[in-house]
């Protein structure tokens, strides 16, 4: 009989779902729901840019709503299929994407007092005002257990989990006061499928406890108490309240309740895995395997490979993991905090009218405009940092630069400017995992922008030195999702699935040897002003750039 099993991808702006047959990897349903709240989804404060969080009650109504279309379009796609046949649900999410919650694990933002106080919302993993926080952590961390930092890439991010309740505790006592602990969404909606939310026995991921909130079992779990009572008190009390284990995706976090099954149109029973990062289960989704790099493309970028147990501590990364990513191998994550997004902010308020009446055609002309154009003719050069660096730098406080605008510069030689930017980004990133042994040999893309701008494709090609594969999938994360569910339930090994599911698309990107040499020059040209404005205590001369960007658009504009 055919199987088939369920994958949620929860992002950022939407959630989707997928639904896989295991034998070969058709796709027989997939729907999307459009977060309701705030703006794209995103609960925002006027007076803070740096403010992201989001309603859960968003992700319960998607959850419903994506999983019933999808069964109805399975249902038309395939006579055969049978929600019988259904062996399980995988369900990844953003992160660090911190719930606050009370003791059966309800988020306070649920309960009417707390329902209109954006510090009792979920809080998105792009909410940057605990910077602050990271920083203490990071000072705190260096002085008295390195050891916690060699595991994130020296630094903590205002991106992850302590520092979020740290600073919630700083800034609404109340609300902190309130919430009994903190729940991961990776986490949380697994538990809320299977009917058990309680926040002291519900399995949380080794991704998410591993990558975000300094877990080791090196140090037995969480960071100690000393050290988080260091930090405050209030800290050192709360972890009591949060975990002392956390598990691999392949292990089951429970099964399908009867009230979720009712909703979902599902049978009861059905083995629910635990949950973890999306774009570390994009990686699944897309093959990871040693020596492969799965780049996910969306608003931001994550970086995923695997490596061995004895793998050296990388400085800079987000994080290096057992498990996380593969059962029994150390997962390497690192990325970019903004990539889609940029190029979002680009279209919506630089772009004129004149390239097209909406985003999609204004797209459409700009790649039209600038796919012959060759490297450098533009004598543009750009830092991607327009929502900070994730990665190698690990600071929020950073902010986007373009240089080299004349009077004649077009918007389309703006967006290839930041296209080469996140290129260049995704370099420093591939340079600092080989100069500390991690080795990749090839890399593959996955998200809407790798499927629909080849321009994009060769530009990073060129400028990585590396052949580009591309997923077929358009949902890779929901399609790794899916995998480990069939994992979690009994159904086959992962890598035999992998093997069966997992495809590519039928073109590979390879670098063009003459655009590698000019965008070797206007690296070495990124490098200088990436150092020069991200690294505290450099020394050196930026008076020749501008000048050597000239030389270098003289030269291309002459072919």
């Amino acid at each position: 009989m055919p199987k088939y099993a369920i994958g949620l991808d929860y992002g950022t702006n939407s959630c989707r779902s997928l639904i896989v047959d295991l034998a070969n990897g058709r796709e027989l349903g997939s729907s999307v729901f459009p977060y309701p709240s705030g703006v794209q989804g995103i609960l925002t404060d006027p007076a803070d840019p740096n403010v992201a969080r989001q309603n859960p009650q968003d992700y319960l109504d998607g959850c419903t709503s994506i999983i019933r279309e999808a069964i109805a379009q399975a249902q038309q796609a395939d006579s055969a299929f049978d929600v019988e046949d259904v062996v399980g649900i995988g369900i990844d999410s953003t992160g660090s994407t911190v719930i606050p919650v009370d003791e059966h694990g309800t988020p306070l933002a649920m309960q009417q007092s707390f329902a209109e106080n954006l510090n009792a919302q979920v809080w998105l993993w792009k909410d940057h005002t605990s910077y602050r926080e990271a920083e203490q952590i990071t000072a705190l961390a260096s002085e008295t257990r390195p050891e916690y930092l060699a595991k994130c890439g020296g630094a903590y991010s205002s991106e992850w989990w302590w520092s979020k309740i740290l600073h919630l505790k700083n800034t609404d006592p109340a609300v902190f006061a309130a919430a009994y602990s903190f729940v991961e969404h990776c986490d949380w909606l697994p538990a809320v499928l299977a009917g058990d939310s309680n926040p002291l026995t519900l399995k949380r991921s080794v991704c998410a406890a591993g990558h975000k909130a300094m877990f080791n079992e090196d140090w037995n779990g969480l960071p100690d108490i000393d050290f988080l009572a260091r930090l405050d008190p209030a800290l050192a009390d709360l972890r009591g309240r949060l975990y002392k284990e956390a598990h691999a995706s392949d292990t089951p976090a429970g099964t399908l309740c009867a009230e979720w099954a009712e909703k979902l149109g599902l049978p009861a029973g059905i083995t629910i895995a635990v949950g973890a990062f999306d774009c570390h289960m994009g990686a699944v989704g897309a093959g990871v395997k040693k020596g492969t790099l799965v780049k996910i493309l969306g608003t931001s970028t994550c970086d995923i490979t695997v490596a061995d147990s004895d793998v050296d501590d990388v400085p800079g990364l987000c994080g290096q993991v057992d498990s996380s990513v593969m059962p029994g191998m150390v997962g390497v994550e690192a990325g970019q905090s903004a990539v889609g997004d940029i190029f979002l902010w680009l279209v919506h308020n630089l772009v004129p009218d004149s390239y097209g009446a909406d985003a999609g055609a204004k797209f459409m002309a700009m790649e039209a405009k600038m796919k012959d154009q060759p490297p450098g003719a533009a004598g543009l050069l750009a830092l991607d940092w327009n929502n900070g660096n994730r990665t190698i730098l690990t600071d929020v406080q950073l902010s986007g630069l373009l240089l080299g605008q004349t009077l004649h510069t077009q918007a389309h030689e703006v967006y290839r400017a930041y296209i080469e930017a996140t290129a260049f980004g995704a370099l420093t990133i591939i340079n600092r995992m080989e100069e500390h042994g991690v080795v990749i040999d090839e890399l593959v893309n996955t998200g809407g922008l790798s499927l629909k701008n080849e321009t994009l494709m060769q530009i990073y090609a060129d400028v990585l030195g590396r052949p580009m594969r591309v997923s077929k999938s358009e949902q890779t994360c929901a399609l790794g999702a899916a995998l480990f569910a069939a994992v979690a339930a009994g159904h086959s090994p992962l890598a035999e699935l992998q093997q069966r599911v997992v495809s590519f698309t039928d073109t590979t990107f390879h670098p063009i040897p003459e655009n590698q040499v000019v965008y070797a020059e206007l690296y070495d040209l990124y490098k200088t002003l990436h150092d020069a404005f991200g690294n505290t205590g450099w020394s050196g001369s930026l008076e020749h750039v501008m000048k050597d960007l000239i030389q270098i658009r003289q030269k291309q504009r002459q072919q």
